[in-house]
């Protein structure tokens, strides 16, 4: 059978096997369909296959890692299992985020999701891996260059789309991709200095750049970033945990005060799945803010499902008096 280059191959997720007799597989997409999981690769891959375990064994060197192959830009992690293998998961990934309005997002939460572009704040991204947080970053920074303009700032671990340079008739994006957790709240700093209208941070790891972070989104720029939550609430509470370790009390007051957004999305079998909640520019007094302040994040849920519940019904998220509820 003549053999065939990998960048041939429709997949999503690519698990092959370093060290050990593991059989490679892949996911052909990332719906969670059953049908789609744990495909052997075909015979005719297996030539590719094995050229590119030689070239992980020679160039992965860190736990963690964006790498291009033949073409393919992968997002790669390796882990050594209790039976002794060690083994590599490696996700295919675009040079270019998809539009916004393919992401499976509600049609009537794209005016909102766009409008936020205008604004200054934190949009919080949350969800398990790989549900496709980073894409919705990705896409939304994208978005907004492209609509509004002005500078942007990146910091990714590893970088995973080519939004570097000019995007639009007037924006531009800086992208810097990171190691260490102490390089996060450093580039963060730095990142300040460039006066960028959106900062982008692939993921919130350490309590000072929780800090630098809940700062920037309250002075006036708009922050994307991406936490690892099972929900809303978990979402928010991670986040102050962090933050409190470097900012003590007022860790709930920059966070009620700076939240824009906060969006849990997950991949199901029938399309995305999102809960969120867009606060009201206008109304730093809502409930939902109070919450926040008032560390009772447990009963943010019921304003998150108000606020999906009226724009099913009206395509708002505020009623006419500011508030959802």
């Amino acid at each position: 059978m003549e053999p065939r280059k990998l960048s041939e191959m429709e997949f999503v997720d690519l698990y092959v096997c370093l060290e050990g007799d593991g059989q490679a597989h892949y996911n052909k997409s990332s719906t969670g369909k059953i049908q789609e999981q744990d495909i052997n690769i075909p015979e005719e891959f297996q030539e590719d296959v094995d050229a590119l375990v030689k070239f992980l064994r020679d160039h992965f060197k860190d736990d963690e890692m964006g790498m291009t192959y033949n073409g393919l830009r992968l997002r790669a992690a390796k882990v050594r299992t209790a039976g002794g293998l060690l083994w590599a998961s490696l996700r295919k990934i675009s040079d270019v985020p998809p539009p916004l309005d393919k992401l499976g997002f509600l049609p009537a939460l794209l005016p909102h999701l766009r409008a936020l572009g205008q604004r200054g704040g934190l949009i919080l991204l949350c969800g398990a891996t790989g549900q496709g947080k980073t894409t919705t970053a990705s896409s939304l920074l994208s978005e907004y260059l492209n609509m509004y303009g002005g500078v942007a700032f990146s910091i990714e671990d590893p970088v995973e789309y080519n939004l570097e340079g000019r995007r639009g008739h007037s924006g531009t994006c800086y992208q810097i991709e990171v190691r260490e957790d102490h390089e996060w709240s450093d580039m963060l700093k730095r990142s300040l200095r460039w006066h960028p209208r959106y900062i982008f941070v692939g993921e919130i790891r350490t309590p000072d750049a929780a800090n630098q972070l809940l700062r920037a989104a309250t002075s006036g720029h708009l922050v994307i970033t991406t936490v690892h939550a099972g929900s809303v609430e978990e979402a928010l509470e991670g986040v102050l945990q962090l933050a409190e370790q470097a900012l003590g009390d007022r860790a709930t007051l920059l966070l009620a005060t700076g939240l824009a957004a906060i969006i849990h999305q997950t991949i199901t079998p029938i399309g995305l799945k999102a809960h969120f909640y867009i606060t009201d520019p206008s109304n730093h007094a809502s409930p939902f803010r109070a919450c926040i302040r008032d560390k009772k994040i447990g009963q943010t849920r019921t304003f998150v499902d108000q606020q999906s519940a009226l724009l099913m019904q009206t395509g708002k998220i505020f009623r006419d008096n500011g508030n959802a509820n």
